[in-house]
């Protein structure tokens, strides 16, 4: 399998670590994103299969772990399963460019164990769990039960944080931008 580098960019729903991987993406040609599969319902019109995630059924998403088509995958909430395909990665690759996720925390922590020093894993964090509250509630996409489910689990994400190499704490966008572009250009260029 030709190879290149992996960035994993991890954190609770909410803060920002969606924003950051989409500039950086913008910034640097020679990042790929790696697209997720995911057997949930899309978003409104804007997330499009192939493009945001690959929407698959449970029943399709069983067949390929199955087959053992995923580096990891993993039931982030009861029935939506979420997971990197193998595929995916070498399509990258393939192209000539280093991966770059945006997973949840046990995904991020499965790939660097599977990357190992090939990787650069970052968490990202937010100032406080009020500021996260309201990132969520400004999305205008949770209900008062997935916010309270989404809530909870961010509250134990949160205790993985040192178990990534870098924490960038994302309390200014701008700066977080700058601080991630750091972070990412000192790890290609090693």
């Amino acid at each position: 399998m030709p190879s290149g580098k992996a960035i994993i960019f991890s954190a609770p729903s909410g803060s920002g670590k969606t924003t950051i991987v989409r500039h950086l993406i913008s910034m640097n040609p020679k990042l790929g994103f790696s697209i997720s599969a995911c057997t949930r319902d899309k978003r409104g019109r804007a997330e499009q299969n192939g493009k945001d995630y690959y929407f698959l059924t449970p029943e399709e998403f069983k067949s390929k772990i199955d087959k053992n088509d995923f580096i990891e995958w993993e039931e982030v909430y009861e029935g939506n399963f979420y997971g990197t395909l193998k595929e995916e990665i070498q399509r990258i690759w393939d192209e000539g460019h280093h991966v770059i996720f945006d997973v949840d925390v046990k995904g991020g922590l499965n790939l660097k164990k599977y990357f190992g020093d090939k990787a650069l894993a970052i968490f990202v964090k937010v100032p406080s769990m009020e500021a996260l509250t309201e990132r969520l509630k400004d999305r205008g996409t949770e209900s008062e039960e997935s916010l309270s489910r989404r809530l909870y689990k961010a509250k134990f994400e949160m205790t993985f944080a040192d178990k990534f190499d870098v924490i960038l704490v994302n309390d200014n966008m701008d700066k977080s931008f700058q601080e991630a572009e750091s972070l990412v250009n000192d790890f290609l260029s090693k």
